[in-house]
């Protein structure tokens, strides 16, 4: 595996799970200039700031995206991880995303923490089922989030990260 210096970008995510067993999702548009070109769900999370731990920039993107607070030692240690290279017009190159697993009672996403570019993304969010993650009739990043998301209700938390398929 690389070290982290070698990728273009590192983010951190949260597979946030409530206590029916569902995850929150985010919907983006793929162009928020024409929506029509598509759209995906992924769960909260974003790019690691300077300085910051990935269970730090977990926390944060989490209180930014849907306006729950945790301290970064609530995560705990990364559930999964997924890399690859990808090209994303603004940036490309060795991109990995780090998975973390919080569980809450229940939580209404409040998404006026966001910053202007993830705003302008921002389609939505919608709680899902594990099984609506593994029928696959919407774009879910990451690939093989409901097999993952199964492990974690049903007790199976990985002792290493899981490493899941790269998604671009």
């Amino acid at each position: 595996m690389p070290d982290q210096e070698t990728y273009r970008r590192r983010s951190a995510r949260v597979v946030l799970v409530d206590e029916a067993g569902r995850v929150l999702l985010l919907k983006s548009h793929t162009d928020p200039d024409a929506p029509d070109r598509g759209h995906d769900w992924s769960t909260p999370g974003g790019g690691v700031e300077e300085g910051e731990t990935l269970a730090e920039a977990a926390a944060r993107e989490l209180f930014e995206e849907t306006g729950l607070s945790v301290t970064s030692e609530a995560l705990g240690s990364p559930v999964a991880q997924t890399s690859g290279h990808a090209d994303l017009g603004w940036a490309e190159g060795l991109f990995q995303d780090v998975f973390f697993h919080l569980r809450v009672r229940d939580h209404q996403v409040d998404t006026g923490g966001q910053e202007e570019h993830e705003a302008r993304h921002h389609a939505g969010h919608r709680w899902w089922t594990v099984e609506e993650l593994t029928v696959g009739a919407e774009a879910v990043r990451p690939s093989g989030l409901g097999d993952l998301v199964a492990d974690l209700l049903a007790g199976r938390v990985p002792a290493e990260p899981r490493r899941l398929p790269w998604h671009h």
